[in-house]
C-alpha cells in the first residue's frame, strides 16, 4: 500500500509531460501559376459531418496552418481575389500534419471551383495501420449501431473477430480504448464484453493495428481511439432511436445536443434487452437474456482561441444470462457441464475524463487530463446450479491523469511525457459444489497497484517524403510485485515520388502490466483440489516488427501489411476446473505471424463506398504457463493444462478472416449497405480426443451475409430494416472452455429501426 501510494504521489508531482490525442495539424502554402506566394488569401476549413469550422489568411510566405484540429474527414476552401476558388478533401488521423498545396488559378470569364483529390490516405507521418470509421459507417453498417455490437470493428479492420463472446485483434484480446485521446485503464484480462463506449456515441474511431509510436502504450494488439459525439453537429436538436425485431430484442436511445460559437454539448440515454446475448453452446437459444442501460455525455467549452475544456462522462450497467446445453448427455456437458447451470454476468461501469487543451502557438500544444474509471465484473451462479455455484466479483477503482504536450520545430515533431494512474481492486471468489466435492471457504482480497509510464518521441521529416520515426517507453509497475520495463521503438515511411506510393516499417518493444490480481488461502485450496497451484503473475513483454505499403490511386486506398508478434510471458485466461472463475495465466511464449490487406474506396459515383479487410494469420504459444493458474510442479497426467512443449495454435486461432462490404447511397434518400464475412474456422480444441465431433485441427469454415437498407423522409424520419446472417447458417465457432462451453456463431437476427430527430 505504501509503494503503491508513493508510486501515484511522484507521478502526480512529475513535471514532464504525456501525449496521446485526438488532434492533427493542417498547414499549407497558397501560390500563383507562377509559384508566388499569396498573402491574405483566406482559408476556410470545416467538418464535413459537423458545423466545426476554422479559417485563416495565408501570410506573406502564403502559408497558413490550423493546430488542435480532431481527427476526421474536412473539406478546405481556398479563396483569394482575382483566382478561382479551391477545395481539398482531407482525412486527418491523430499525430499527423498533413501539408497541403494550392495552386490558384486565373479568374475568368466563368467562375468555377476547383476540386482536387483527396489527401490523407498515403502519409509519411505514421507507420502504424489506421483505420478510420465514421458515425455514418456505424449508422449504416448492419448491426454495427447495436450497444454491444462490434461489427463497427470486425467489419473493416483486419485480424479482428469475435469468438467466445470476446473481440479478438492481431492474435490477442487485450486493447486499448481511448476518450479524446485519453486512455481508459482496465488492467483486467478478458473481464467485460461488449465495447467500452456505446457505438452511437461515437463521432469517429480510429483504430490503431500495431506498430505504435512511443506515445501510445502497452495493449500490442490494438488501440481504438475514440471521438465522441460533440454536438456540433446539431443545432438544438434531439434524436430519439427505437428498434424492434426477433428474440424480443429492443435496443433504444434518446440523444440531444447543440453548440454555440464557443460551447458544445451532447447527452444520451440508452436501453437495450433481448433473448439472445452470448454465443451458446448449441443451435438453439437457451438461457441467454441480455439487458442493459445506462448514460453518456460530452462537453466542450472554447474560452478563447487558445484554450478547450473537454468533458466526456459515462455510467452504464449491462447484464448477460450465461447460455447452456440442456442436454446433460451431450457431448458438450461431456467435456464441460452447463445443463444445470442458472448463472448470470453483471457487468457496471463509469468514466469521466477531463481535458485541457492549450495551445501555446502554431507549434506547441499542451494537453492535461485528469480521469477516473470504475470497473466490475460480478459473475453470480444460480441457487440451484449443477455441480457447482460459482461467484466472483472484481471491482477496479482507477484515478490518474495524462499531461500532453506536443512541439514542432524544425522537421522535427516531438512529443515527451508520462502517464499514469493508481488502482484499487477487490475480488471476491467462492464456489459451492452442489455435487458432493468438498467445499472451501470464500476467498477475498483488496489490492492496490499502480503504472507510471515515461516517453519521448519523434517524427523526423528528412525530406517531404521521408520521415523516420524513434522513440523511447519507460515503464514502471508497482502492485504486489514491482517491474521495470525499458521499450525503444523504431520506423520510417517513405512516398515515392510521383506514384506517391509509400513503404513503411517498424521495429519495437512493449511492455503489459499484469491484472492486479492475488490469490488467498482458500481460493489455493480449491485450486490445489482441481490439480493446479497459484504463481505470481509478471508483465507481458513483447517484441513486434511490421512491414507495409499503402498504394493510393484515384483516391483508393489499398494497404498491404506483413507482421509478426513475440511475446514473453502472454497473458490469457483459463478456468479453475468445472465452473466460470476465471483467472489470468501467462504462457512462457506465444508466436503471431501474418499479414493483412485493407481496400478502402472513395465515393464510388457519388453512390456509396466499398471496403474489403482480409487478413492472413496464425497464433500459437507453447508451455509450460509461467503464472497465474499453473499446474502443480512435477505436472501430473490429471492436470488440464499438461500440453506437450513446442508451439501449437491457441483456441482463437483462424488462419483466414475477411470481411468485404458496400455502404451505397441510392436515389430517394435511401441506402443499402452489404457486408460478407468469411472466416477459414477457429482451432479444434478436442482434435484427437475420443470427444471430438471434427476430424481436423480446425473447425469448419463459416461464410455469413449481413443486410442493411434504410430511408429517409422529411429529412425527420429515417426508417431501416436489418438482417444479421441473412441465411442463418451456423457452425460451431470454437470448443473452449469460457462462458457456457462451447460456443456456436450468431443466429439470423431481424430488427427494424427507426430514427426521429426533432429541435427543442
Amino acid at each position: 500500500m505504501r509503494q503503491a501510494g508513493s508510486l501515484i504521489a511522484v507521478f502526480l508531482l512529475l513535471d514532464a509531460m504525456a501525449f496521446a490525442t485526438i488532434f492533427g495539424t493542417v498547414r499549407g502554402i497558397v501560390h500563383d501559376p507562377q509559384h508566388r506566394p499569396i498573402q491574405g488569401a483566406h482559408i476556410t476549413l470545416k467538418a464535413q459531418n459537423s458545423d466545426f469550422t476554422q479559417s485563416a489568411d495565408s501570410n506573406s510566405n502564403g502559408e497558413f496552418d490550423f493546430s488542435s484540429v480532431p481527427i476526421g474527414n474536412y473539406t478546405v476552401t481556398v479563396s483569394s481575389n482575382g483566382f478561382q476558388e479551391m477545395r481539398q478533401d482531407i482525412m486527418l488521423a491523430s499525430d499527423t500534419s498533413p501539408v497541403l498545396h494550392f495552386q490558384m488559378a486565373v479568374a475568368g470569364a466563368k467562375e468555377d471551383v476547383v476540386v482536387s483529390e483527396t489527401v490523407g490516405a498515403a502519409t509519411t507521418d505514421s507507420v502504424t495501420p489506421t483505420t478510420m470509421v465514421s458515425r455514418t459507417n456505424i449508422q449504416q453498417t448492419p448491426g454495427a449501431d447495436r450497444t454491444n455490437g462490434m461489427e463497427m470493428i470486425t467489419d473493416y479492420v483486419p485480424a479482428t473477430y469475435m469468438t467466445h463472446d470476446m473481440l479478438h485483434m492481431m492474435g490477442g484480446h487485450q486493447v486499448n480504448w481511448l476518450i479524446d485521446g485519453v486512455p481508459i485503464p482496465n488492467t483486467n484480462i478478458a473481464t467485460n464484453l461488449g465495447p467500452q463506449i456505446l457505438p452511437r456515441d461515437i463521432d469517429y474511431l480510429e483504430v490503431y493495428s500495431g506498430s505504435y509510436d512511443a506515445d501510445y502504450g502497452d495493449r500490442t494488439y490494438g488501440v481504438f481511439n475514440v471521438v465522441p459525439r460533440t454536438g456540433f453537429e446539431r443545432e438544438k436538436e434531439c434524436d430519439l432511436v427505437l428498434t424492434a425485431g426477433n428474440f424480443y430484442q429492443t435496443d433504444d436511445q434518446i440523444s440531444c445536443g447543440g453548440h454555440t460559437q464557443r460551447f458544445a454539448y451532447y447527452g444520451s440515454l440508452n436501453g437495450n434487452r433481448s433473448q439472445y446475448g452470448l454465443q451458446t453452446p448449441i443451435p438453439q437459444v437457451v438461457n441467454d437474456a441480455v439487458n442493459g442501460f445506462g448514460g453518456f455525455a460530452s462537453f466542450i467549452f472554447n474560452p478563447d482561441p487558445k484554450n478547450q475544456y473537454r468533458l466526456v462522462t459515462s455510467l452504464r450497467r449491462d447484464y448477460f444470462q450465461i447460455p447452456i446445453d440442456p442436454d446433460p448427455n451431450s457431448i458438450g456437458n461431456q467435456v464441460y457441464p452447463s445443463s444445470g447451470l442458472h448463472d448470470a454476468e453483471i457487468e457496471p461501469d463509469g468514466y469521466a475524463t477531463f481535458s485541457w487543451v492549450h495551445t501555446f502557438d502554431r507549434n506547441k500544444l499542451l494537453t492535461v487530463s485528469p480521469f477516473y474509471h470504475y470497473n466490475g465484473a460480478d459473475y453470480q451462479g444460480g441457487a440451484n446450479d449443477y455441480p457447482v455455484i460459482s461467484t466472483v466479483n472484481q471491482d477496479a477503482n482507477y484515478v490518474g491523469m495524462q499531461t500532453a504536450l506536443s512541439y514542432n520545430f524544425w522537421k522535427n515533431d516531438l512529443q515527451a511525457g508520462v502517464y499514469g494512474f493508481f488502482q484499487h481492486q477487490h475480488n471476491f471468489f467462492n464456489n459451492v459444489f452442489t455435487d458432493g466435492t468438498p467445499n472451501v471457504p470464500a476467498s477475498s482480497i483488496g489490492v492496490n497497484g499502480g503504472l507510471v509510464d515515461e516517453f519521448i518521441n519523434d517524427k523526423f521529416k528528412i525530406t517531404p517524403w521521408f520521415t523516420l520515426i524513434g522513440g523511447l517507453r519507460l515503464s514502471q509497475f508497482k502492485a504486489s510485485i514491482s517491474e521495470n520495463a525499458t521499450d525503444p521503438r523504431v520506423g520510417g515511411a517513405l512516398k515515392i515520388p510521383r506514384l506517391n506510393w509509400v513503404f513503411n516499417g517498424f521495429y519495437g518493444y512493449y511492455y503489459q502490466a499484469p491484472p492486479v490480481v492475488t490469490a488467498t488461502g482458500p481460493l489455493l485450496d480449491l485450486a490445489n483440489g482441481q490439480n493446479f497451484t497459484f504463481s505470481p503473475l509478471h508483465g507481458e513483454r513483447d517484441i513486434q516488427w511490421q512491414f507495409g505499403l499503402t498504394i493510393p490511386f484515384r483516391n483508393w486506398t489499398l494497404s498491404a501489411n506483413n507482421y509478426e508478434t513475440r511475446a514473453e510471458n502472454w497473458l490469457d485466461h483459463n478456468n479453475i476446473g468445472e465452473s466460470n472463475i476465471f483467472w489470468p495465466i501467462t504462457w512462457a511464449y506465444a508466436q503471431i505471424q501474418g499479414w493483412s490487406l485493407t481496400l478502402r474506396s472513395p465515393d464510388v459515383f457519388h453512390h456509396g463506398q466499398f471496403h474489403l479487410a482480409y487478413a492472413n494469420q496464425i497464433a500459437q504459444a507453447t508451455s509450460p504457463i509461467t503464472g497465474g493458474l499453473i499446474c502443480p510442479v512435477p505436472v501430473t497426467s490429471a492436470c488440464p493444462l499438461d500440453i506437450p512443449p513446442g508451439l501449437a495454435p491457441v483456441d482463437h486461432d483462424q488462419r483466414n478472416t475477411l470481411n468485404v462490404g458496400f455502404n451505397s447511397i441510392l436515389p430517394w434518400q435511401t441506402y443499402a449497405s452489404t457486408n460478407v464475412y468469411y472466416g477459414s474456422g477457429f482451432t479444434n480444441g478436442l482434435y484427437g480426443t475420443p470427444q471430438a465431433q471434427y476430424p481436423g485441427p480446425y473447425l469448419p469454415s463459416h461464410t455469413t451475409f449481413d443486410l442493411s437498407i434504410g430511408k429517409t423522409f422529411a429529412e425527420k424520419f429515417t426508417v431501416s430494416a436489418n438482417a444479421i446472417n441473412v441465411a442463418n447458417r451456423r457452425v460451431q465457432l470454437d470448443n473452449s472452455l469460457t462462458f457456457g462451453g462451447f460456443h456456436w456463431n450468431d443466429p439470423r437476427q431481424i430488427y427494424g429501426e427507426v430514427r426521429y430527430r426533432f429541435n427543442y
